[in-house]
């Protein structure tokens, strides 16, 4: 899928509504959807525990903190990148806090360019967070079947009086034989002798 026809999901958190309409005016439905609003962290953690979000969008201060928090444990989940919006004098510092969680910061005042250019960069990373997702999706289900397989093996070891290498080739040629994964032959196994 590429990214033109990818479709992010968005908390903006803002009190400023100001900032908020100029915002949601960025936000094609086509590329942008669901995009929920809230004006304080208190409300985004409760979204955030919800459902998941690709992008979290922070326009610091808010009236309960300035927000850093929040955007970096938004950012610490698997599946969210988050941006920071602060005002330019605190930008260092801002930065200096953030940047080792990678939290994006943009300075305000904003330019329509610069949040264009930003969520493009939010874009990114959020794919680059997918092929992580499903390289390590792909590693827990190897590692369920390498675990799995030995459960079976150390159950035929145990119950049809074989080595391990004779149970280890007994799997692989039965699943060879049948066609079918090595998990199969295995949960058989587990079935009939565990």
């Amino acid at each position: 899928m590429s990214l033109k026809e990818r479709v992010y999901s968005v908390l903006l958190v803002s009190a400023s509504e100001n900032l908020n309409s100029n915002l949601l005016g960025l936000f094609a439905p086509s590329k942008y959807s669901p995009v929920q609003t809230v004006g304080n962290v208190s409300a985004a953690k409760r979204a955030l525990a919800e459902r998941d979000f690709d992008f979290v969008i922070v326009n610091s201060p808010l009236p309960d903190g300035d927000g850093m928090r929040f955007s970096i444990d938004a950012g610490a989940g698997k599946s969210t990148v988050a941006l920071l919006l602060v005002r330019g004098e605190q930008y260092p510092e801002f930065f200096d806090r953030s940047a080792e969680f990678g939290v994006f910061l943009l300075s305000k005042p904003l330019a329509k360019s610069s949040v264009l250019l930003a969520l493009d960069w939010l874009a990114s990373a959020r794919e680059r967070l997918r092929q992580t997702e499903r390289k390590v999706l792909s590693v827990e289900e190897k590692m369920d079947e390498i675990r799995l397989v030995n459960r079976a093996k150390w159950l035929l070891i145990s119950e049809l009086k074989m080595t391990e290498s004779d149970a280890h080739r007994y799997i692989e040629k039965q699943a060879m034989d049948r066609c079918v994964p090595r998990r199969r032959i295995a949960e058989e196994i587990i079935q009939t002798y565990g």
